[in-house]
């Protein structure tokens, strides 16, 4: 049986460092440094794929690619592919608290060219290699991206050259010879992404730390997948969405979520033993060690919206592929750790769903004090087969639902005297004990609830754009020795440190 064990959460994009952007260079080392003197198991991220729509790493342009502002420039300066990063364009934003994605989509790939122009030389065997080898989605993924820049960096839908939209296989033929050239690029930056990503996780594995991934849903109406594969999806004959996916009235906005991504044909995915599916999941758990799955909810019944309409009210829900799907996991990928996504109001039909699944589903702590019912998320109540949260990248942190989110004072007394608050001891480590504390086998804290930060730590508003949504970033000094200390503590108190032997078995 799985020992009990725990982890942070922390996106790299939120990691220290000078040039604008948490990387995988030295901090992120840094950090799983942290994590293993903090006695944890596991450092949970947001997907790794190219932010897209509101600089979201939930609107990738790609199911497959890395984020190219992640490759850390220093690591490019040791290697000899580029010159001090500090005498290119000053896309180093003096902020250590937020990532400045507007200045980075200016400058970035200024800086990263001259890499390409050694690099391609240097590592012409291995980039050949890499090409071949992840051909199936980089072809794509490198020619949509080119072509997209050629055409001012405007969306699939709105290309002035609409065969090049609805012909990708002869697309670049249609172009200069220098959109080619570009393809190449945006090839060679997706290989020095994973040759970093690749040296960053084996040093996490070999310190005894696993990495969870998470896998959205969804993919971008303006990504490679509905370029090149629309079949995948319930597009028009010009490669619009027919309907567009989101989530009815909730908890975080009254008139719904409307996401806007294209909805899948399942038909067509069930026709092909979910052969897509396949590959992105074993990609990505090539990747990490565990995946969480977002909205897990919507392969039982996803909300359809009228392409177009202004909220997500006027939506419905329709049948996913339900628990052939999960078969088709299971027979493909017998060992693989998954975790659903269960959040939000279900319906007896979804909870059976989960059930009949048997991933591991989402306790949330911030959610767990209604002063009306008892819920299933306080912390005796979770049960063993979960992974427990103070909050999530989605939620306010616990301090800025302790301070301002809780719904009213009673709830706020409630939640104070069940965790024993103490300003003392720190709010938020109170919330961390809780969790810590509670049955789940896995427990996990964003470093926000670690640090015991409020609302300007906040990563995501969901259904609002812009702002501080996805931009936090960690101070270094405060991935300090005290703090680590103190969660190794609490980690071997409630038994969730991983044993010597197993700490040597990693080495």
């Amino acid at each position: 049986m799985q020992k009990r064990a725990s982890g942070v959460l922390l996106h790299i994009s939120s990691l220290p460092g000078p040039y604008g952007i948490g990387t995988l260079g030295k901090n992120a080392f840094r950090f799983v440094d942290f994590l293993k003197a903090a006695g944890q198991t596991y450092w949970q991220i947001l997907p790794l794929g190219p932010t897209g729509f509101g600089d979201s790493p939930y609107q990738s342009s790609s199911a497959f690619a890395g984020n190219p502002y992640l490759i850390d420039l220093d690591t490019l300066c040791a290697q000899g592919l580029i010159d001090s990063p500090l005498s290119a364009p000053a896309d180093t934003a003096d902020d250590p608290d937020h990532a400045d994605f507007s200045a980075l989509s200016r400058t970035r790939l200024e800086v990263l060219c001259p890499a390409y122009e050694k690099g391609r030389v240097c590592f012409a065997e291995a980039f050949a290699r890499f090409k071949r080898q992840s051909a199936q989605w980089l072809t794509p993924y490198a020619a949509f991206t080119a072509i997209k820049e050629h055409f001012d960096g405007a969306g699939l839908a709105d290309w002035p050259d609409r065969a090049c939209v609805l012909d990708a296989a002869a697309a670049l033929d249609r172009l200069p010879a220098s959109v080619r050239e570009r393809a190449d690029f945006y090839a060679f930056l997706q290989f020095l992404f994973f040759e970093q990503w690749t040296a960053l996780r084996r040093y996490a594995n070999r310190s005894g730390i696993r990495i969870i991934g998470d896998i959205p849903i969804y993919v971008s109406a303006d990504s490679a997948e509905v370029w090149a594969q629309p079949e995948l999806f319930r597009l028009d004959a010009l490669r619009r969405p027919t309907a567009v996916a989101g989530v009815p009235p909730d908890a975080y906005s009254q008139t719904g979520q409307l996401w806007g991504n294209p909805l899948y044909d399942w038909d067509f995915h069930k026709k092909t033993d979910f052969d897509w599916w396949l590959r992105r999941m074993r990609h990505t758990l090539d990747m990490v060690d565990a995946v969480r799955i977002d909205h897990f909810r919507g392969f039982e019944a996803y909300w359809e919206v009228p392409n177009g309409a202004s909220d997500a009210r006027g939506g419905c829900w329709r049948d996913g592929p339900g628990l052939s799907l999960i078969d088709a996991f299971t027979r493909a990928l017998p060992q693989s750790r998954l975790i659903a996504e269960d959040l939000g109001d279900l319906d007896d039909r979804a909870r059976s769903f989960f059930r009949a699944a048997g991933y591991p589903g989402m306790s949330v702590l911030v959610h767990a004090f209604d002063t009306e019912k008892e819920s299933a998320y306080l912390p005796h109540n979770i049960k063993e087969n979960s992974v427990a949260y103070t909050s999530t990248h989605d939620s306010e942190t616990f301090i800025e639902w302790l301070c301002t989110g809780a719904t009213d004072d009673r709830t706020r007394a409630f939640a104070a005297d069940y965790l024993r608050l103490s300003p003392e001891e720190g709010l938020a480590w109170g919330a961390v004990k809780a969790v810590w504390g509670s049955p789940a086998r896995i427990a996990i804290a964003p470093m926000q609830d670690i640090l015991g930060l409020g609302a300007d730590a906040r990563m995501n508003v969901p259904s609002t754009v812009g702002g501080q949504n996805w931009r936090w970033r960690v101070r270094e000094q405060a991935l300090n020795d005290e703090v680590a200390a103190r969660l190794l503590h609490l980690t071997q108190i409630y038994k969730r440190a991983p044993d010597a032997a197993s700490m040597e078995a990693s080495e």
